[in-house]
């Protein structure tokens, strides 16, 4: 595993492009076996998991071409139903995959997922889901396999907003005989995004972005052409950054509606944020205000994948901010590696309130990646810090961000990649 050298105390200042999200991108090459045709998929975020995911379709049988950012998938000669091992235990989100296979072959068998150890993450949700959809599930030696002689339309009511659920779901059904409406479906704008690649090889789904979302099954599809949306997650943490560093960043190809959450929080820390089309400029205040009290939450609250990044920029913040992870128990593990670098948190016995106390400086020191955006908040922290900080386990960070030391320097970071 590589790591980051960071040598703090550089204004970042200039414009990046955003380009295509991880979230977005991971559930549509999941659905590209459905139509058994051609995708051609524009705007690919360059990022470990998008190769990860081209190799599980390679291994079930799909033939993939990548040109640039640009993918092409021709899934006409999968056939295979059990999902490699090894890749499934790379990341969590290889369990999508479990909806795309079964509704195409009406067979699937995948272990547990890996990924980021952010906490339980239970599929139970999912599991659910797919038995009321007609599948036959076994849970065995690690492995699921789910089986279905007729997938059939079904209403489902999930018992909490997951986009895992919810992403399952829209796939498994897009073949499925009948109607199937999610009700407490996530509102994510990854789902309205899947939505529009699947609709676009002839699928019949509404209602993303809201909380019922209706499939109703067609017999057949075609092939598609599609450009994934840009990353919400990616633009918000190069705002933090700028904002960390007293600088100044331009954004470009940015949906706006989809920064909503982030930009409010910013504005409060006392960020001056413009915003034209899809471009945002961002200019940090002179002194980063805290926050007071603020919780993650399903889209459109604060998004946990923005927590550790923000919890970088409130350490430096003048006054106490509290900061409650509503998500995932397990998500804060970055906060020893602030501490470390001379944060002023406390987290609560259980894990899922932080209550930070700004400081006036952190110092440089060798901290350890243990999760994608923790990661990312540790190198943020490393470019304000004083002297030069060391970022090790780089694979986590790679599995979200396209050489993101080549965008920190582009913006003018001192920061530098070993392998």
């Amino acid at each position: 595993m590589g790591e980051y050298h960071v040598r703090g105390g550089n204004r970042l200042n200039g414009e990046l492009n955003i380009g295509g999200a991880k979230n977005a991108i991971l559930p549509i090459l999941a659905s590209v076996v459905l139509n058994g045709k051609k995708s051609i998929i524009h705007n690919c975020p360059m990022i470990s998991d998008t190769f990860v995911s081209i190799e599980m379709l390679e291994a079930i049988g799909c033939k993939s071409i990548l040109e640039g950012t640009t993918l092409i998938v021709d899934s006409s000669s999968a056939n295979q139903h059990e999902l490699p091992e090894a890749l499934v235990r790379e990341m969590r989100s290889s369990f999508i995959f479990l909806g795309g296979v079964l509704g195409r072959f009406n067979k699937v068998k995948i272990s547990y997922p890996g990924g980021c150890a952010l906490g339980q993450r239970p599929i139970d949700l999912h599991i659910k889901a797919l038995k009321e959809l007609g599948a036959t599930i076994t849970e065995e030696h690690g492995f699921i396999t789910c089986v279905a002689d007729k997938l059939k339309g079904a209403r489902i009511s999930l018992d909490f907003p997951s986009v895992g659920a919810t992403e399952n779901i829209m796939l498994t059904a897009v073949l499925a005989e009948g109607e199937t409406v999610i009700l407490n479906a996530a509102k994510e704008p990854e789902i309205v995004d899947l939505q529009v690649f699947l609709n676009g090889m002839g699928a019949n789904v509404i209602g993303a972005g809201s909380d019922t979302i209706v499939i109703k099954g067609v017999k057949e599809l075609h092939d598609v052409e599609h450009t994934v949306m840009p990353d919400r997650i990616v633009a918000g943490t190069f705002l933090v950054a700028a904002a960390m560093t007293k600088g100044s960043i331009e954004l470009t190809n940015v949906v706006l509606d989809h920064l909503d959450p982030i930009l409010s929080k910013l504005t409060d820390t006392g960020c001056i944020i413009k915003t034209e089309g899809n471009r945002l400029r961002l200019q940090s205040p002179k002194k980063i205000k805290s926050v007071g009290r603020m919780r993650t939450l399903p889209h459109p609250g604060f998004p946990t994948d923005m927590q550790p990044q923000f919890m970088a920029l409130l350490c430096l913040a003048e006054g106490t901010s509290i900061i409650t992870e509503t998500l995932f128990e397990s998500r804060n593990k970055h906060v020893s590696e602030l501490t470390r670098m001379g944060a002023n948190i406390i987290l609560s016995h259980d894990g899922i309130t932080s209550i930070i106390q700004g400081v006036k400086k952190l110092t440089g020191t060798t901290v350890d990646s243990k999760d994608l955006r923790g990661g990312a908040a540790l190198i943020l922290a490393g470019l304000a810090a004083e002297g030069e900080t060391i970022v090790t386990s780089s694979k986590y960070v790679e599995r979200g961000y396209e050489k993101i030391e080549r965008s920190l320097q582009q913006l003018g970071a001192d920061i530098k990649f070993y392998e």
